[in-house]
């Protein structure tokens, strides 16, 4: 088993303030920065620098998934201003949760309110790091 964050983020937002509130949200849960397999978010974030640049610096990959598949996951808050703007009324949440688990530590939010971020125990499939994309790749 690994810890999976769930990570959401409005446009723009920086390497350091995703790390940020991961670093703290880990250090609350007791846990280490190692302790971390993935990030996971929604695919509409797939190319933003911020949370890209934190999962290359984490030394883990970037699994991106589609808001309808995000959007069928039960999580304990959601948003209906999530949903308007992305499409799923969770991100955090719904990505560490997405593949099964159990939520560790539910949604964060950054003091500025521009990044969110959930931590999810699951097993991982062992698809290599750098992978990004919400299907398995067949071997």
């Amino acid at each position: 088993m690994t810890v999976v964050v769930g990570v959401g983020a409005g446009r723009g937002v920086s390497a350091r303030a995703v790390l940020g509130l991961i670093d703290e949200t880990l250090r609350e849960a007791g846990l280490p920065a190692s302790a971390v397999g993935e990030l996971a978010t929604v695919d509409s974030k797939a190319g933003e620098a911020g949370i890209v640049e934190a999962a290359a610096r984490l030394g883990v990959p970037l699994r991106t998934y589609p808001a309808r598949e995000l959007a069928r996951v039960a999580v304990p808050h959601p948003s209906e201003r999530v949903r308007a703007a992305a499409g799923t009324p969770s991100v955090a949440e719904a990505a560490a949760l997405v593949g099964g688990g159990e939520l560790l530590v539910p949604k964060r939010v950054s003091g500025k309110g521009r990044v969110t971020c959930a931590l999810a125990r699951r097993r991982l499939l062992n698809v290599g790091h750098g992978y990004t994309g919400g299907e398995t790749p067949e071997c």
